[in-house]
C-alpha cells in the first residue's frame, strides 16, 4: 500500500538529507514534495535559485516563468530548478514544489485560499497535523512529503527522516 510520508524540517540540511533520502531510494524529483515559506526560501537558497512560476489572484492559464540557478544552492533547489515544478503563492508567502505544485495550479490560486492546509487536505493528513506543519512552515521550516511506492519506503523514510531531526513525521 502507498501513502504519502511526511516531514517538517527546522533547517535546510536537514531537510536536504530528507530529499537526498528520497531521491537515493531512486524517486525522482518530480515526485518529491517540498512546500517552504517564500522567507525562507530567501534564506536558505536565495530569491532567484529557482525557476519560479507565480501565481497571483488568477489561476495558473498565463503564468510567467523566470530566475536563474546559482552554484551550490543544495539538491532541493538544483532538482526543483531541473524539473521547472515550483509554485510560488505570493499572496500566501509559500513555494511549493513537486506534484503538490501541479496539483495547487490545476486549482488555481483560489483552491488555496486556506494557506498549507488547503493546499494539503489531499495528502490524507489529519488536520491537527496539518495545522503543525502549517505553522511550522511559517517559523521558517520546510515540509518534505513524498507518495511512497512501497510500506517497506514508508517505514525507511519516516526512520531516515527521524534520525535527521525531522518534526511531526506522518505516514
Amino acid at each position: 500500500m502507498t501513502r504519502t510520508v511526511t516531514g517538517l524540517f527546522k533547517d535546510k540540511d536537514s531537510a536536504e538529507r530528507a530529499y537526498l533520502s528520497a531521491t537515493n531510494a531512486g524517486y525522482r524529483p518530480d515526485e518529491i514534495d517540498v512546500v517552504m515559506s517564500e522567507e525562507t526560501r530567501e534564506r536558505f537558497y536565495g530569491k532567484d535559485t529557482t525557476l519560479v512560476t507565480e501565481v497571483g489572484n488568477k489561476s495558473a492559464e498565463g503564468a510567467a516563468v523566470g530566475g536563474a540557478i546559482g552554484a551550490s544552492v543544495g539538491a532541493i533547489a538544483g532538482a526543483v530548478a531541473a524539473t521547472g515544478t515550483v509554485l510560488a503563492l505570493p499572496g500566501l508567502g509559500l513555494v511549493i514544489a513537486g506534484p503538490l505544485a501541479a496539483a495547487v495550479a490545476g486549482a488555481g490560486a483560489g483552491g488555496v485560499s486556506a494557506g498549507i492546509v488547503g493546499a494539503l487536505v489531499g495528502w490524507a493528513i489529519p488536520e491537527d497535523r496539518l495545522k503543525e506543519y502549517e505553522e511550522g512552515v511559517n517559523r521558517g521550516g520546510i515540509l518534505v512529503g513524498v507518495r511512497s511506492r512501497s510500506d517497506e519506503d514508508s517505514r525507511r523514510f519516516a526512520e531516515d527522516w527521524e534520525s535527521n531531526k525531522g518534526h511531526y513525521i506522518h505516514s
